[in-house]
């Protein structure tokens, strides 16, 4: 049984950012279920249509510690995870924490940086720590990496490679405004001055209490014998040349524990997992013929239509 004030409060959390990030209540709930099921976020579309504001009013909607890290062609993996400096009064190396020790780190076109500093946050993403100079630092709690990119065929980008893709639980796209929704943003043009006013809805305690809340989420063996059988179809696709791994289809029921607590459940449904295997499978995927998420996304939901649903 879902505790009544948790829903309120989830509620209350999606309806904020709804507020700001107009007419996108599915991207938004995307969002707050990756939050949920501990995972990472990454957001890709064309420049000026609200990814880095989702990212910053999700992180300000909660009382946790926020950076923003500006992917850039010259930063260096330990301008994101620290660095060890020599103090001269104690005579020994002290680590220097960089900006990835936060609840909620922004990770901002984060295909604009080389594939060495963007493997940097591997093992943040996957184990919430970091190995420096044979030394592990344990990340804050919460964590959650939201990461924004443009299409690569924006001049000045480098491809994620599949390694790290695989570390994003959710890969969405916004897309353009209706047009009375583009409207009221255009008169309204909220700063992010605006929305670090309006103030936090939960707590760091709220969310790692909806966190735990969501692994005990009850899944059926017919909805996991359906879940396993989208991602096994992935993998003898003919149009796909690498299809989704075990880390991803582990990546893909917890997803689907959060989005069933999110609307209230304690169960996932089929329809749960029927609805979020394009935005938790199609990044995962690498087709014969690289031509586009789009396609990747079409294959998976193709996929989904034509594996049996349990009854």
């Amino acid at each position: 049984m879902i505790d009544k004030d948790m829903t309120r409060k989830l509620d209350a959390l999606c309806s904020r950012i709804s507020s700001v990030i107009m007419g996108k209540e599915q991207a938004v709930e995307l969002a707050v279920s990756t939050l949920l099921s501990r995972g990472n976020l990454l957001i890709e579309d064309v420049p000026g249509v609200g990814k880095t504001t989702l990212a910053f009013t999700l992180a300000r909607a909660i009382d946790c510690s926020f950076q923003r890290i500006q992917f850039t062609s010259d930063l260096l993996p330990s301008d994101i995870i620290g660095v060890s400096v020599f103090n001269n009064e104690t005579r020994e190396f002290e680590f220097k924490y960089g900006p990835l020790f936060a609840n909620i780190v922004l990770a901002d076109e984060i295909n604009r940086t080389t594939p060495k500093t963007q493997s940097a946050l591997l093992e943040a993403m996957n184990e919430k720590r970091v190995s420096v100079e044979r030394t592990t630092h344990v990340l804050p709690e919460p964590f959650m990496v939201i990461a924004t990119q443009n299409p690569l065929e924006y001049r000045g980008t480098f491809p994620l490679p599949e390694s790290q893709l695989d570390r994003f639980t959710i890969h969405l796209r916004l897309g353009y405004p209706m047009q009375e929704f583009e409207k009221q943003a255009i008169v309204e043009q909220r700063t992010f001055h605006d929305i670090e006013a309006m103030g936090p809805v939960l707590g760091s305690s709220d969310v790692i209490g909806m966190q735990e809340a969501a692994e005990r989420v009850r899944v059926e063996d017919s909805v996991v014998d359906y879940l396993i059988s989208i991602v096994s179809a992935t993998r003898t696709h003919e149009k796909i040349h690498l299809g989704v791994s075990t880390r991803g289809a582990q990546y893909f029921i917890r997803i689907a524990k959060a989005w069933a607590l999110l609307h209230g459940r304690d169960y996932v449904v089929p329809d749960d997992v029927k609805m979020l295997a394009p935005h938790a499978l199609a990044h995962r995927i690498i087709l014969r013929r690289q031509s586009g998420i789009e396609n990747a996304e079409m294959y998976i939901r193709e996929i989904a239509d034509k594996t049996p649903v349990p009854v």
